[in-house]
């Protein structure tokens, strides 16, 4: 049985996205998923596009969302080198051959004189000896494959089914340029082949250039490999989703503590389901279904909301020990007081937040719960005082209850379960529950109506800061 072997071959030109990085997603699990090969191939021969410390870069992301390869330019194996810069002899013996059996040509015309029309086969016409003689001779020429001049190039595609293409419209295309770099097609080709890929799983955008591949497996006498083209990732506008076109860098969603299987589980449903219709899955999930048979070809659309929501049930997932660890650095980073939360006021203040989050990084947009600012407390006072604030009837007594029952509350004592007694202790004396409660608490404390569980909140922010808050109302005491 031949073993599958998936690549994921990017161009060391710029940061990974989310639309490049979806085919590595795909071939890393579809590799695993039949206990296959997955190699990494680094396309660098555009040396003028080439940044500096892009590849240290690409290959850092891939290891941080866990899509470690077998072979590749660090690790090695049987079928490298593995960048293509270092292939000039693999491409030259290639050539060779195809020269040799007829199946290409030496061109001795400019090889930018036919852009935007077809090779008129000059290059065919000459003699090959001669063509032979002038090549020695150090004249300049290009390598171009005699492509068939009738009929139709066909290719089948696992996603969209056989797709044919008029041989017309393919024509003598160039292999080897002047300076003697091998073109994209070419090399590309000669890879699969001496890296024995079995399947070619990547972006739609590549739909162009299959039929010129697909003729050079048949010119170097190999078979062709599984060809399937992922559906286009458009951004949210509809546009192409693409670095040149704003999308966000893997690295970024890093940056923001987003988790690494989340990200790997919301690119997988770009254009594949689950034969179950489930949404959230793990690595270990959709390695054991991912398919080519699932694979849509209709544009799909990258929707952060949905990224988002698919991160939330993978952070929901995790226990307290490691969220409080993964959100402590984001803490750190908005400094005092919260640099400073340790023990139960750190996991308590963690755990208010925990369904808010989508990534690590989300707990610095909740902090103002903690500690709102004085203009946003002020706000909150005289929404107090508004009838039409649910509870505003009667919240002067509310908070005068709730200051008396939560003073009482001894320090030592002070914890999430001996708040919650005092609130329910206030709001049975004072004939108050639901808004008419926690409306006037919220408001004098956090500023909001809304928000996580107001207990751990106090928790938190601690007894003497708790009173100083609920004391302030009684300075616009004439206002309720």
């Amino acid at each position: 049985m031949t073993t599958v072997r998936t690549r994921f071959a990017p161009s060391p030109t710029g940061d990974l996205h989310l639309g490049n990085i979806r085919a590595a997603v795909f071939n890393w699990l579809f590799s695993r998923r039949h206990g296959g090969v997955f190699v990494l191939r680094l396309e660098d021969t555009d040396v003028a596009r080439n940044v500096e410390g892009a590849e240290a870069r690409l290959m850092d992301d891939l290891r941080w969302l866990g899509l470690q390869w077998d072979e590749g330019p660090d690790v090695g194996g049987p079928h490298g080198p593995y960048r293509q810069s270092e292939r000039g002899a693999v491409y030259q013996a290639a050539v060779e051959r195809l020269v040799a059996s007829g199946r290409a040509f030496p061109c001795f015309s400019d090889e930018v004189e036919f852009e935007g029309r077809r090779y008129d086969g000059r290059g065919r016409r000459i003699d090959p000896d001669e063509a032979a003689e002038r090549v020695e001779a150090g004249e300049p020429h290009v390598i171009r494959l005699a492509a068939p001049a009738e009929g139709m190039v066909e290719v089948v595609d696992a996603v969209r089914g056989p797709i044919e293409v008029p041989a017309a419209d393919v024509d003598d295309f160039v292999l080897v340029r002047r300076d003697g770099r091998p073109t994209y097609n070419f090399a590309v080709v000669v890879d699969d082949i001496e890296m024995r890929i079995t399947h070619v799983v990547r972006g739609s955008g590549h739909l162009s250039n299959t039929p010129k591949q697909a003729l050079l497996f048949d010119a170097l006498g190999r078979p062709r490999p599984v060809f399937a083209h992922l559906a286009q990732v458009l951004d949210p506008s509809g546009g192409k989703l693409s670095k040149r076109a704003g999308a966000k860098p893997v690295r970024a969603y890093r940056e923001e503590g987003y988790l690494p299987d989340a990200l790997i589980n919301y690119l997988s449903l770009l254009g594949w389901s689950d034969p179950d219709e489930r949404e959230v899955l793990t690595r270990d999930d959709l390695a054991q279904v991912i398919s080519l048979e699932r694979l849509g070809a209709s544009d799909t659309a990258y929707d952060p909301e949905k990224l988002r929501w698919v991160a939330q049930q993978h952070l929901a997932r995790l226990d307290l020990d490691t969220l409080v660890e993964g959100v402590s650095p984001y803490l750190r980073s908005a400094g005092e007081p919260y640099a400073g939360w340790s023990g139960e006021v750190l996991t308590s203040a963690v755990r208010s937040l925990k369904t808010r989050l989508a990534a690590f990084g989300d707990v610095s947009e909740h902090l103002h719960f903690f500690h709102p600012s004085a203009e946003a407390l002020a706000v909150a006072r005289d929404r107090m005082v508004d009838p039409d604030t649910p509870g505003a009837e009667g919240a002067h007594e509310v908070i005068a209850g709730l200051a008396v029952a939560l003073g009482g509350v001894a320090s030592e004592a002070w914890s999430p379960g001996s708040i919650k007694a005092a609130i329910r202790e206030a709001g049975a004396a004072a004939g108050a529950k639901g808004p008419g409660l926690y409306t006037p608490l919220r408001l004098a404390v956090t500023a909001q109506d809304h928000g996580p569980d107001v207990a751990r909140i106090l928790h938190v922010i601690g007894k003497d800061e708790t009173l100083a808050r609920l004391g302030a109302i009684g300075v616009d005491e004439e206002k309720v």
